[in-house]
C-alpha cells in the first residue's frame, strides 16, 4: 500500500508542484503536460504479463530503456520541449522508486 502512495504521488503529484514551482504562469498547462507523460506506460502492453507487481519497468519496456531515458534527458534542454522530457523524467523517478521499493 505505501509503495502504490508513493509511486502514484510521484506520477501525479510531483507534476503540479514542479509546474507551480517553475511555470507559475501556464502552471495548468505544463502540469497537463507533464502527466500526460503517462502515456508512455502504453508500453505495458507489449509485455507478458501485461501487470507484474515484482518487476521492474526501468529498462525493461522499450519506452522506460537506458535509451529513452537519454532522451527525454534531451528533451528537458530544449526549451520548446522542456515540459515534456520533465514529465517524462518524473514518471521514471516514480518507476524508479518502484523499482527500488520492490
Amino acid at each position: 500500500m505505501l509503495r502504490t502512495s508513493i509511486h502514484y504521488g510521484i506520477h501525479f503529484l510531483v507534476p503540479v508542484i514542479v509546474a507551480l514551482l517553475f511555470f507559475r504562469k501556464n502552471w495548468k498547462m505544463a502540469s497537463l503536460i507533464m502527466l500526460s507523460a503517462i502515456a508512455i506506460d502504453l508500453d505495458h502492453l507489449l509485455a507478458n504479463p501485461i501487470f507484474d507487481p515484482t518487476r521492474c519497468s526501468i529498462n525493461f519496456h522499450p519506452l522506460h530503456s537506458y535509451y529513452a531515458i537519454g532522451i527525454y534527458v534531451l528533451l528537458t534542454i530544449i526549451k520548446k520541449t522542456r515540459v515534456i522530457g520533465l514529465g517524462l523524467l518524473i514518471h521514471i523517478l516514480a518507476d524508479l522508486v518502484d523499482c527500488a521499493m520492490i
